[in-house]
């Protein structure tokens, strides 16, 4: 009988504890964490995430010698001609891997079957190629057709595709993606580049795939002309209104500004070819861009009373200059110390609220003017007029740095007026006007400089006779891997290097012929 008692005892007590527990399961559910996120808004942290890493400015703006420092340590590299992969070229792969691909993977996985999301599946297709097309032009082979697979489909060792197979399928997918976009399909406003805004998405695909249609010219002329002749049918910026650019503010600082108006204020320079290449043509954008802090001696002394932007006093310094000999060349250059040397103004154009342009009017321009000279286009305007509008473009955008860099049409069309397209140095003139167009661009500006071999810039003495990756007489031709691709995706990179060649600096990438 006690027993029973008992064995009923326990039966109350559980229908007890099981009757206060109903409609308590939801205690431990967090009502306000979403359990998804709408991929437009991961192709926008992809967009904001492709800023140009710090990085970019130590390397790409250094080689083709816009910008240098002649200090070492982290910020040592194109002006040293060293090969800093751990903390320069490594940061440049995980910021776009990381923090790009692996979104635009994941939006175009959740997009590609479904229909009222075309739009959305074809522009990030179409921003997944351009970031692939800066990782492929710095680095050369890479993890392509695996590449942002490591959460969704557990492929965490990519495989690395060679570049020309990467080209063809960045060109496929630019052509397809741009003329999927549709004005009839689901609008995304909440897109952060253009406001889901159509007509200005197929402007930048097309204007990308001219832009890879170019990077073939000394590889596949032929497949280049083509590219170039659909692109430009397509239709491509050529209005600084449809620009692509990344918009950034006093809580969402760019990178390379954030830089320059921090801890590295006074450690980087507008070299000497670049001032001298607008101070010797009377170019307005010099006074637009540069800054000089006359008589400083330090850092403390770049303060804005000794702040000059007049182009008569700008100075560039010398590149492969470090701590040791900058003194003697500023010296014999008259100035106070390397701290009086003309920077970029980061109060103006380098500011930390300062856009970062991706693709733009004055870009595009430049190529088509190349295009035209080729004849591989031959309707509409001509290479000459072409020209002229690229660099009226560049000039005019530059109000969008700021009010304070605004170039006066009136300085500007004195300019147009005194350097047209001339005869017999076409490629040089379009190509060092490209230069100049994409200052603080450094990925496109070191990849153009490389395809067409201008601005005929004198290469960095820094170090070479004892240097055998950067011999002497030669530039940077790449970034190499990280050493984390080396050490744990080991097979595949090594199979890369065997591809495509020693994995150096020096090393040229597919397209990069001489």
């Amino acid at each position: 009988m006690k027993r029973i008692y008992n064995y009923g005892l326990l039966v109350l007590v559980l229908l007890f504890a099981a009757s206060c527990e109903k409609g308590l399961e939801g205690l431990n559910k967090n009502k306000t964490s979403p359990t998804s996120v709408d991929p437009a808004f991961l192709l926008n942290n992809a967009v904001i995430n492709t800023s140009f890493p710090v990085k970019s400015l130590v390397f790409d703006i250094g080689i083709v010698q816009q910008m240098v420092t002649p200090n070492g340590g982290v910020l040592a590299g194109a002006n040293f001609n060293q090969d800093s992969r751990d903390v320069v070229t490594a940061p440049i792969w995980a910021a776009y891997y990381q923090n790009v691909i692996k979104y635009t993977h994941d939006v175009i996985l959740r997009t590609k079957d479904v229909p009222a999301r075309s739009n959305l599946y074809n522009m990030t297709r179409i921003f997944q190629a351009y970031v692939f097309m800066i990782l492929t032009d710095e680095y050369g082979d890479i993890p392509y057709t695996e590449a942002g697979a490591g959460y969704l489909e557990q492929v965490l060792l990519p495989k690395y595709d060679k570049q020309q197979d990467i080209y063809t399928n960045i060109i496929k997918e630019l052509t397809e993606a741009s003329a999927a976009l549709s004005t009839t399909g689901t609008i995304e406003t909440s897109d952060v580049l253009y406001a889901g805004n159509i007509t200005k998405w197929k402007k930048f695909g097309y204007s990308l795939l001219l832009r890879a249609g170019m990077r073939l010219s000394k590889v596949d002329a032929t497949k280049a002309q083509s590219t170039v002749q659909a692109a430009f049918s397509g239709g491509v910026i050529t209005d600084n209104a449809d620009n692509a650019y990344i918009r950034h503010d006093n809580n969402f600082n760019q990178p390379i500004g954030n830089t320059l108006n921090g801890t590295e204020a006074a450690n980087f320079y507008l070299t000497k070819p670049f001032v001298d290449q607008l101070k010797n043509t009377s170019d307005p954008r010099l006074s637009a861009i540069a800054i000089r802090y006359v008589g400083a001696t330090s850092g403390n002394g770049q303060t804005v009373a000794a702040g000059n932007t007049t182009a008569a006093v700008q100075i560039g310094m010398p590149i492969g200059k470090d701590n040791g000999t900058i003194t003697a060349a500023a010296t014999a250059d008259g100035l106070a110390s390397f701290y009086d040397y003309s920077q970029a103004d980061r109060r103006r154009i380098a500011k930390a609220a300062s856009p970062v342009f991706l693709v733009t009017a004055a870009q595009t321009q430049l190529l088509l003017a190349e295009a035209r000279f080729r004849g591989w286009i031959t309707t509409g305007n001509s290479a000459a007029q072409l020209f002229s509008d690229g660099i009226k473009a560049h000039m005019d955008q530059m109000a969008t740095y700021d009010a304070g860099s605004a170039v006066a049409a009136s300085a500007r069309d004195t300019y147009l007026a005194a350097n047209p397209l001339g005869a017999g140095t076409e490629l040089q003139q379009i190509n060092t006007q490209y230069w100049i167009a994409s200052f603080l661009n450094g990925p496109e500006a070191f990849a153009n400089f490389r395809r067409s071999g201008f601005p005929a810039l004198i290469p960095n003495p820094y170090g070479q006779p004892n240097n055998p990756d950067v011999p002497n007489g030669t530039f940077i031709r790449r970034l190499t891997y990280p050493t984390s691709e080396l050490s744990v995706n080991t097979a595949n990179v090594n199979a890369a290097i065997a591809s495509q060649g020693a994995d150096k600096l020096s090393t040229r990438i597919w397209w990069d012929k001489p």
